[in-house]
């Protein structure tokens, strides 16, 4: 049976500017390294996140959507109340359209599916996330296989819902951990990786002013 107790948490964020893609009067688009929080957490060893290093370079960022600690990739913040607003209804609508990159363990037979699985808070193993049919929230992710790998299978995977961690029980669903996850890999798939491998690759939404439809694409760091 493999081992899948989770690592201690010790917070060590990356150093380093934020790699910016986008700014004007009312959005910012940028690339969350692996390892630093979206947002300050409890304690005073967590408040070094992606809004307060936002914060000391670029005025008025607002979280509208958030990336796992452990994934990297691009997110777009409000620059005011307005703008906010408009794009939290975009995301809240799934009118946004994200893809992101994964390796995960083992070879993946098909080309090409879907995950129909609802999810909810694994409430005695926090923050870990389960399958639950009776109370889960429904969570669903179209995936396919982008190349094979000695050990391992790149996807692309496009979250159609926006549950916490659900793209790494989908894919723990299908057999396939991603590796590096420190919460749900087994160990050997674990330690294939310094690092979860995943990123978010793809977003894309509409500009909350100009209705313009907008594009960004940050490749995966693995």
């Amino acid at each position: 049976m493999h081992d899948t107790q989770p690592i201690p948490f010790d917070y060590t964020p990356p150093e380093g500017p934020l790699q910016v893609l986008h700014v004007d009067a009312d959005v910012i688009v940028v690339v969350k390294p692996c390892g630093l929080l979206s947002v300050t957490g409890r304690g005073e060893d967590r408040q070094d996140s992606l809004v307060t290093r936002l914060a000391a370079q670029i005025s008025g960022a607002r979280i509208v959507h958030r990336l796992d600690l452990d994934t990297s990739g691009v997110l777009v913040l409000a620059r005011n109340a307005e703008a906010h607003r408009r794009l939290s209804m975009q995301f809240e609508r799934r009118e946004t359209g994200k893809a992101y990159v994964a390796r995960v363990w083992g070879h993946v037979q098909e080309e090409s599916g879907e995950v129909n699985l609802p999810l909810i808070v694994d409430w005695p193993n926090r923050p870990r996330q389960k399958i639950c049919f009776e109370e889960g929230r429904p969570a669903r992710t179209l995936w396919r296989v982008l190349r094979h790998e000695e050990d391992t299978t790149l996807m692309q995977l496009e979250p159609i819902t926006g549950r916490s961690h659900q793209l790494r029980v989908h894919m723990l669903s299908l057999g396939h951990p991603i590796v590096g996850d420190s919460l749900y890999a087994h160990a050997v798939a674990r330690a294939f990786s310094p690092r979860l491998e995943l990123h978010a690759r793809d977003l894309a939404f509409t500009h909350p002013m100009t209705g313009e439809r907008l594009q960004f694409t940050a490749e995966a760091p693995f």
